[in-house]
C-alpha cells in the first residue's frame, strides 16, 4: 500500500514538473520570429525594398564620371604639292588624357515620377512585412493547436482502452460463469482492437503535427502547455458583422498593398507619357590631353573646360514611347481589377472568420453541454448493466460517445482560438498582442509577454 501511494504521487510531481516546463504558445512563437525561414525571407525582401527611395533620390542628384586614356600609334604620310618645310615619312607617338564628366539633372519628368513611385514600393513593402508577421501569427498557432489536439485524441484513446480493457475482462469473466454471451466478449473485443488501430494513426499523426512546428521553429517542440478546461468564449468588439467588414476595407493588409499597386500603375502611366517631354541638364567637362606627336609632327598639350546646358526633345522613336503608354494603361486596369478582387476577398474572409467564431462559441456551450449529457448516459447505462437491463454492447456505445464528446469539445476550443486570431487577421488587426490574450487562456501560461 506504501508503494503504491509514493508511486502516485511521483507520478502526480512529474507532471507537475512537465506542466511548469511546457513550452506554450508565446515560446514557440518566440522561436517562429528566431528560426521560420520564410519571415527570414520576408525581413530581408523588406530590407532590399527600402533601398528603392535612395535610388529614386539618386535620379535628382549629379552624376560624375571619369575616364582616361593611353595610346601608341605609327602613321605613314606623303604630302602631295607641298611647298611646306615638312617631309612625309613614319610618325611614331604616344597620347595620354584623362577626363571628367558631370551631370545634373534640371528637369526630368520621368526622374520626378520614378521617385514618386519608390516611395508608394517602400509602403507597400512595409505592408507586405506586417502582412508575414500575421501569417507566421497564424501557420505558428494553428501548428501548436494541431500538436494539442493529436496529443488529446491520443490521451483520449489511450483512456478509452482502458475502459474497452475492463469491459472486455468483465465480459470474458461472465462469460466464463455463464451470465453472458461470447458475442459481448467479440464485441468488446472488437472495439479494443478497432481503437489500437485508431492509436496508431494517432500517433503517427502527432508525429506528422511536431515535425510542422519543426519547420517553423527549426527545432522538435517540447510538451506543450494545453488549453483551460474554462477558456472565455466571447465575440471581440465590435459585435457587429458589418462593422467588422468595414474594418477590413480600411485596414485588410492584402486590400491595402493592392491599392498602392493601383498608385504605381497610375503613376506609371504618367510616367510613360512624359517620355514625351524634353528633358534639361547642366553638363560640365574637363578634359586633359597630351600627344607626344601627330601625323602632322606636331605635339599638343590641350586642357579644355566646358560647362553649359543640355536640352534633348524628343521628335520620333519609332512608336515605342506610346506603345509603352498603353501597356501601362492596360496593367492601370488589371490593377484596377486586382483592387476590386482583393477587397471582395478581404469582405468574404472577414464574413467567413466571423461566422466561423461565432459558430465555434456556440459549438463550445453545445459540445460542453454534450459531455455532460453523455457522462450522465454512460453513468445511467453502467447502472442498468449492473442490474441486467443493459448489455455490454450498450455500455460500449455509450463509451464512444462520451469519448466523442471530449474529443469534439476539444478540438471546438482550439477552433474557438484559432477562429478569433483569423478574424483579427482578415480585418488586417492581428497583432502579437492577440496572441498574448490567446496564450492566456492555456494552462500555466504567463499573462503578459
Amino acid at each position: 500500500m506504501y508503494k503504491k501511494v509514493l508511486t502516485i504521487a511521483l507520478v502526480m510531481l512529474w507532471s507537475n514538473v512537465q506542466a511548469e516546463n511546457a513550452q506554450n504558445l508565446l515560446d514557440i512563437y518566440q522561436l517562429a520570429l528566431s528560426n521560420d525561414p520564410v519571415w527570414a525571407s520576408a525581413r530581408s525582401g523588406n530590407l532590399a525594398a527600402q533601398e528603392k527611395v535612395a535610388q529614386g533620390k539618386a535620379l535628382y542628384l549629379p552624376t560624375a564620371t571619369f575616364s582616361t586614356n593611353a595610346s601608341h600609334s605609327d602613321s605613314d604620310i606623303r604630302y602631295i604639292n607641298n611647298s611646306v618645310f615638312r617631309n612625309g615619312g613614319r610618325e611614331s607617338y604616344e597620347t595620354f588624357g584623362y577626363g571628367v564628366n558631370v551631370s545634373q539633372p534640371i528637369f526630368r519628368m520621368q526622374n520626378y515620377l520614378q521617385y514618386q513611385q519608390s516611395k508608394i514600393q517602400v509602403s507597400q513593402a512595409d505592408k507586405q512585412l506586417i502582412l508575414a508577421q500575421q501569417d507566421l501569427i497564424l501557420r505558428t498557432a494553428q501548428a501548436y493547436f494541431d500538436v494539442l489536439l493529436a496529443q488529446d485524441k491520443i490521451d483520449l484513446i489511450n483512456a478509452q482502452k482502458s475502459a474497452i480493457s475492463r469491459q472486455l475482462e468483465q465480459a470474458q469473466a461472465n462469460f466464463d460463469v455463464g451470465t453472458a454471451t461470447i458475442t459481448d466478449v467479440n464485441e468488446a473485443q472488437a472495439k479494443f482492437d478497432l481503437t489500437t488501430a485508431q492509436e496508431i494513426a494517432t500517433i503517427n499523426d502527432l508525429e506528422i503535427k511536431k515535425r510542422t512546428i519543426q519547420s517553423i521553429i527549426g527545432q522538435l517542440p517540447q510538451a506543450l502547455a494545453t488549453a483551460k478546461a474554462d477558456i472565455k468564449t466571447e465575440l471581440p468588439e465590435p459585435r457587429a458583422m458589418q462593422q467588422w467588414v468595414e474594418i477590413a476595407e480600411q485596414n485588410n493588409l492584402a486590400l491595402n498593398i493592392q491599392q498602392e499597386a493601383l498608385q504605381i500603375a497610375t503613376k506609371e502611366v504618367d510616367r510613360q507619357n512624359a517620355g514625351h517631354l524634353p528633358t534639361l541638364d547642366a553638363v560640365g567637362n574637363y578634359n586633359d590631353t597630351r600627344a607626344g606627336g601627330s601625323p602632322n609632327g606636331f605635339g599638343s598639350d590641350l586642357q579644355n573646360t566646358t560647362i553649359g546646358l543640355q536640352l534633348q526633345i524628343p521628335l520620333y522613336q519609332g512608336g515605342a514611347i506610346n506603345s509603352k503608354v498603353r501597356e501601362a494603361v492596360a496593367n492601370k486596369q488589371k490593377a484596377q481589377d486586382d483592387v476590386e478582387t482583393a477587397r471582395r476577398k478581404a469582405e468574404l474572409d472577414t464574413q467567413q472568420a466571423y461566422l466561423n467564431l461565432t459558430s465555434s462559441i456556440s459549438q463550445v456551450k453545445a459540445y460542453e453541454q454534450a459531455l455532460i449529457s453523455s457522462q450522465s448516459q454512460l453513468d445511467s447505462t453502467n447502472l442498468g448493466y449492473d442490474v441486467g437491463v443493459r448489455n455490454s454492447v450498450d455500455v460500449l456505445n455509450a463509451q464512444q460517445q462520451l469519448f466523442s464528446a471530449k474529443r469534439d469539445l476539444l478540438q471546438s476550443r482550439y477552433t474557438y482560438l484559432l477562429s478569433a486570431l483569423k478574424l483579427k487577421s482578415a480585418s488586417g488587426l492581428l497583432n502579437d498582442l492577440d496572441l498574448v490574450s490567446i496564450n492566456q487562456q492555456l494552462v500555466n501560461a504567463p499573462t503578459q509577454p
